[in-house]
């Protein structure tokens, strides 16, 4: 499946072949990324004397965000013709694909749900943590849940950009590179197939040092009682980490935003710009936000 010949061939993987339906490696690994999160975010509430029995709502609470805010911002961000043109696959996992059928719908097959936009996902779960700070974490405020959140979303991005790689997606630019990789299974829509920068393997490494940092300043430090301040700096390395990785990545889809602004730079590029600059707002104001309970860790 992979051989080294001066880069790496890689021939692809559409998914898990179940007989009655694939189940494609990108929604696996949303899947792990959540599984794993749960975990986490219970070893979390427990330091945190926070009862575990909240779990539940919570895994609610993001799933929904995080999916709906990624699925919306994809179209919204890079493919707004979808919303008029062809809004079930807007809304279902489902391409229009003539002949085949899925469930109830004609010529169209189930794929799960590819395109999810990291931005969207954003926008997403911190308007599901809002919600659901507000009606089950009395006594404390977005802030104290954003900072702990971040530290499981910052291991799910690496999930998710290693099941970008396995299924052949967003790949990088081309690169001489010895540790290039030639995806066999590219779309067309990246041109010829030659070997590129595992870009997306470059991101998810980034998020695991990501999470090991976050993890440390929760665990080792005071900075959780510092409340914006682990959220702050989530921010502002999540985002630098994505604005950096683009310059290796091939664009993708309908590039509509960097189009009309002309600055030379990606979609995700500039999209990261303004959660960047927020970040370091959370960040330096931090310092006048402190958690006083010391119950908590």
């Amino acid at each position: 499946m992979i051989k080294q010949l001066g880069y790496i061939t890689y021939g692809g993987s559409e998914g898990l072949d179940l007989g009655f339906i694939t189940l494609h490696f990108y929604s696996l690994m949303w899947i792990m990324a959540f599984v794993v999160g749960w975990f986490i975010m219970a070893r979390i509430f427990k330091i945190d004397g926070v009862s575990k029995d909240l779990m539940d709502p919570l895994f609610f609470y993001t799933f929904i965000g995080a999916i709906a805010g990624a699925r919306l911002g994809e179209y919204l961000f890079y493919d707004p013709a979808a919303f008029f043109e062809r809004p079930l696959e807007v809304f279902l996992p489902v391409i229009y694909s003539p002949g085949d059928s899925w469930l109830f719908l004609k010529n169209y097959r189930f794929v799960g749900f590819m395109g999810l936009a990291s931005h969207g996902a954003t926008l997403g779960l911190l308007i599901a943590m809002y919600l659901f700070t507000r009606k089950y974490l009395k006594g404390k405020n977005l802030w104290w849940m954003v900072d702990r959140l971040a530290i499981p979303v910052a291991i799910g991005g690496a999930f998710v950009r290693i099941g970008n790689f396995i299924n052949s997606e967003i790949v990088g630019k081309p690169s001489d590179a010895p540790w290039a990789v030639l995806f066999e299974q590219q779309s067309s829509e990246y041109g010829e197939i030659v070997p590129r920068h595992p870009a997306q393997l470059y991101e998810a490494f980034a998020y695991i040092i990501l999470f090991a940092i976050m993890w440390y300043l929760y665990r080792y430090t005071r900075k959780k009682y510092q409340t914006g301040f682990l959220f702050g700096f989530f921010f502002i390395c999540l985002w630098l980490i994505r604005f950096t990785v683009e310059f290796f990545k091939e664009d993708q889809g309908v590039e509509w935003v960097a189009d009309s602004l002309n600055m030379n730079l990606n979609n995700g590029q500039i999209l990261s710009i303004p959660f960047i600059i927020l970040g370091l707002i959370i960040l330096i104001t931090s310092k006048n936000r402190i958690y006083e309970d010391k119950t908590l860790g």
